[in-house]
Formats: C-alpha cells, sequence, structure tokens
C-alpha cells in the first residue's frame, strides 16, 4: 500500500492561499520575495521524493506555467535548474474536468478523484505527494492522507484557501518532525494514527 503525503506553506491562521489565490506572502523577508535557499533546497528535494505527484487543477496551472522551462531562463542558479528538473521527471497525475490535457510526464484524470487515488493507495509502489488544497481536502475528507507537512509562514491573511478541509471525524495525529527554517519558516510533519 502507497503511503499518501500533503505537504504545502501555509499562513499561521491557516490557508494556502489568500483571497484571489493570491501566494505572494510565501517570500521570505517581505511578500513576494523568493523562500530562502535553504527551503527552497528542501522544497526541491521534497519533489524529488515521491514516486508520484498528484495535483488539482489551480495549483497545477501555476506549476506548469512556471517550471518546464525554468531552467532555460536568464540567470537560473543551479538550485533552479535541479529543481525544473526534478519536477519535469517526477510522474504526475493531475485532477481536473476543466482542462483536457496535460503535459510533462503527466496524465489527467477528469473522473472521480477519491476513486482514483484510493486506487493508487492500494498499489503496491513508492510513496505519492498530493498538492492543491482543493483535491488534498477531498482526500482528507475520505481519510486517505498519511502524513501532513506544513511550512508555516510568520504571516496572517485573514481568508483564502484553508489548509485544512472541514471534517466530519477527528483525525489523530503524531508529530514526527519539525525544522526552522530562515525568515521565521516552521515546518511540522505529522503522521495520522490510524
Amino acid at each position: 500500500m502507497r503511503k499518501l503525503t500533503y505537504a504545502m506553506n501555509v499562513s499561521l491562521d491557516g490557508y494556502t492561499a489568500a483571497p484571489g489565490d493570491d501566494i505572494g506572502w510565501s517570500g521570505d523577508d517581505e511578500p513576494g520575495s523568493p523562500p530562502s535557499d535553504e527551503l527552497f533546497k528542501w522544497w526541491s528535494d521534497r519533489v524529488a521524493a515521491p514516486g508520484l505527484s498528484l495535483y488539482g487543477r489551480r495549483l497545477w496551472d501555476g506549476m506548469s506555467s512556471a517550471w518546464p522551462t525554468a531552467d532555460q531562463q536568464p540567470g537560473a542558479t543551479p538550485e533552479v535548474i535541479e529543481f525544473a528538473r526534478r519536477w519535469r521527471d517526477r510522474p504526475k497525475i493531475v485532477f481536473s474536468s476543466t482542462i483536457d490535457k496535460v503535459v510533462w510526464n503527466s496524465r489527467l484524470v477528469s473522473g472521480d478523484a477519491v476513486a482514483e487515488i484510493t486506487r493508487l493507495k492500494g498499489e503496491d509502489g513508492e510513496p505519492m505527494d498530493i498538492a492543491g488544497a482543493t483535491l488534498a481536502g477531498a482526500a482528507m475528507k475520505a481519510g486517505l492522507i498519511d502524513e501532513y507537512v506544513l511550512v508555516t509562514v510568520p504571516v496572517l491573511v485573514g481568508g483564502g484557501t484553508p489548509f485544512f478541509a472541514s471534517l466530519d471525524n477527528w483525525v489523530n495525529l503524531t508529530l514526527v518532525e519539525t525544522r526552522t527554517f530562515p525568515g521565521g519558516r516552521l515546518m511540522t510533519r505529522y503522521e495520522t494514527r490510524r
């Protein structure tokens, strides 16, 4: 059985995006600035870790507009080049009923996301990451997420897209790791207690 991890940046008040899908608050020193080299490397290592990445459409739109050619941009750092390569090489599934084609080592699923994620989890294989709060929320409600990884940014955005879905039942978690990053970022990793 495959393990499913949900990992994203989150504001201190619990949002993955501010109103209008604004993620400019997730920079290091001030809104819009890039993450520290240390945090960027950590995220790059996370992109390389799972055998399969699951994306919701909105996050896919953002990632696929930036990373396929980021390594070809003037001034691309070795870290950006590595992240772009890792992102392109990683097998991906995009869940959407509004697009009809995906590229960059990806396949599209337009049907029932929870049914497909359940099927994938039941297979033997490498771990999977899920990204995109709406998609992760559906998997969360279905009890499919085995691990939660939050990189908390010390900012209050006051609303937007919540990291956690509304649940019918409690989900008990065990803290398994913490790590601090420059700019007051705190990574916490929790396993679901079953």
